[in-house]
């Protein structure tokens, strides 16, 4: 809105530069020493443009009083109708010229207001700035200027996580990382800083409350021992007390992701190199024919899309920096509710429980919400995945790939469906291939043991595990590595999947050697521990909300 107290459109635009990155500084409103101190417009050959950065108020006389003035402040400010968004206060230190960095100045004392964009005018600003001049006077503070500015208050929370893109977007593959599906990479509050990570198990709608109420909460499921630091005692969150905030993406993992945009960018950059210089070839061979002339729109065309690919990724590769690389301010999607202690069922099953739950929040995850779903992503073709679910050369398959490369979850494999398989591989023996995604090898099949294994772990503790055995198929990688703790681990039966365990440990010789046996608390095991704490859960809505 025009004032006559109003600053001219370069003062307004360029007063607080430098203050936020990128030029994303507020707009000026008014000020009330305008005309005591006044911004001028740089001139000259080389105009410099002051900026300025943002200092704290500390030992003044508006410290002493701010207890009593603040709030009388707001009420003038409520008092006049005015939108406003925050006060603050503040001291703006201009910096010098570049090679004259004495001349650096501090501001005075500033009561700083910010206010909703457009709807107050600087006469309105004026007007209620003497109003506080007079009230900082009477309580004994002087040589305080009041500033407004246009702000929105928002949440430091940070985009949603993203939705899941069609399979032909060309970041489709490389921004799994930061979706609500299954195979969301996690650590917690505190074990970030030693790079602890792990992989989401499920999602889990709560439904009724423990005393039969209705809940819309939505939970995340992963392994206590990715969740928490301390495993040995029960957790259970206490309202009023610190939480333990669940992030996406560790340090490597995001960094990880990054670096699948940037070497996308860079293949589809290497493809239109190629396609631009044979079109520059087939423009200048001296042929004009119509297949010559065919042949150059269709490099064309494949050379437009290389362009629009790397302009989507690189467009991609900004947003995430810009919203999600703060992992406390941008990536936290919920807080721990509950986590027993890991342990062994040594009185009836001698199953390893190894849980936890965090309550997922739903600014974040909501918005790209598909329930349990895997994406069955680029790494492998159709094809290939069927060959590697149905090993039998020329045998009957059910294999039947999903829609949009989305497979999911419908169901649990009971016991005896895990102890007799219909599939048969090449040698004719009984096989039950299954697949998981994780945190640190992605997509991968290996095949079930058949029989239950027996570990001993480092404490003495013995358990029976589901193991899960490499594929074994030349050029496929080990089915996991560390950082995969918590995958869900599923088998695909006539065109659906199905829960077969929960990914916990594995073998290996060793160090950093790679695993060579997975092993896995049963599914059908783990729903049931889940229930006898969240009588009402259920694992296979489609939507956040009912």
């Amino acid at each position: 809105m025009t004032s006559d107290h109003g600053p001219n459109t370069f003062e307004r635009t360029s007063y607080y530069n430098g203050i936020t990155g990128n030029g994303e500084h507020p707009d000026l409103v008014y000020r009330t020493d305008a005309l005591t101190r006044p911004f001028l417009k740089p001139v000259g050959r080389f105009p410099y443009l002051p900026v300025k950065s943002v200092r704290g108020v500390f030992d003044t006389q508006l410290n002493k009083v701010w207890d009593v003035v603040g709030p009388q402040i707001c009420d003038i400010i409520k008092a006049r109708d005015i939108s406003w968004s925050s006060i603050d206060t503040a001291r703006f230190f201009t910096h010098g010229p570049p090679g004259e960095e004495e001349k650096a100045t501090l501001g005075p004392v500033v009561v700083w207001i910010g206010v909703k964009p457009g709807l107050t005018s600087a006469d309105t600003a004026h007007d209620a700035s003497q109003e506080i001049l007079a009230l900082l006077r009477k309580n004994g503070v002087e040589d305080v200027e009041v500033e407004w500015r246009e702000a929105v208050l928002q949440k430091l929370a940070g985009l949603p996580l993203m939705r899941h893109a069609n399979i032909i977007d060309a970041t489709h593959h490389v921004r799994r990382f930061l979706t609500a599906l299954l195979a969301v990479p996690l650590t917690t509050e505190g074990m970030e800083v030693g790079d602890s990570q792990g992989t989401l198990t499920l999602w889990m709608h709560e439904n009724k409350d423990e005393k039969g109420n209705p809940s819309d909460k939505v939970y995340g499921i992963s392994n206590c021992h990715v969740l928490r630091k301390n495993t040995t005692v029960d957790y259970v969150f206490q309202s009023g007390a610190s939480k333990d905030h669940v992030h996406v993406c560790g340090m490597h993992r995001f960094q990880r992701g990054l670096d699948e945009i940037t070497r996308a960018v860079d293949g589809h950059v290497f493809d239109a190199d190629i396609f631009a210089r044979q079109i520059i070839r087939l423009q200048t061979n001296g042929d004009q024919s119509p297949a010559n002339v065919k042949m150059v729109a269709q490099y064309q065309s494949l050379l437009d899309e290389k362009n629009e690919a790397i302009a989507e990724l690189k467009k991609l590769h900004v947003d995430i920096m810009k919203y999600w690389s703060n992992i406390t301010l941008q990536r936290n999607i919920g807080h721990v509710e509950y986590a027993p202690a890991v342990k062994v069922d040594q009185k009836h099953t001698n199953y390893t429980s190894d849980w936890g739950a965090f309550l997922a929040a739903k600014p974040k995850v909501a918005d790209g919400f598909v329930g349990n779903v895997v994406d069955l992503g680029a790494k492998f073709t159709p094809y290939q995945l069927m060959c590697m679910f149905y090993p039998q050369s020329g045998g009957l398959t059910t294999f039947k790939y999903p829609d949009d490369g989305l497979l999911r979850i419908l169901g649990c494999a009971t016991r005896e469906e895990l102890a007799v398989p219909a599939e048969f591989d090449n040698e004719g023996e009984r096989c039950l291939m299954v697949g998981k995604d994780g945190n640190a090898t992605d997509l991968t099949v290996g095949r079930y043991s058949g029989l239950e294994s027996f570990t001993l772990n480092e404490f003495g503790v013995e358990s029976r595990e589901l193991a899960i055995y490499n594929a074994g198929n030349k050029g496929f990688e080990v089915f996991s590595a560390k950082g995969d703790s918590g995958s869900l681990v599923w088998h695909i039966k006539d065109g659906k999947a199905s829960i077969v365990g929960q990914l916990h440990s594995g073998d290996n010789r060793g160090g950093s050697t790679s695993n060579h046996v997975t092993y896995c608390t049963p599914g059908w095991y783990l729903l049931a521990e889940i229930k006898k704490i969240y009588k009402y859960a259920d694992f296979y809505r489609t939507t956040w909300d009912a």
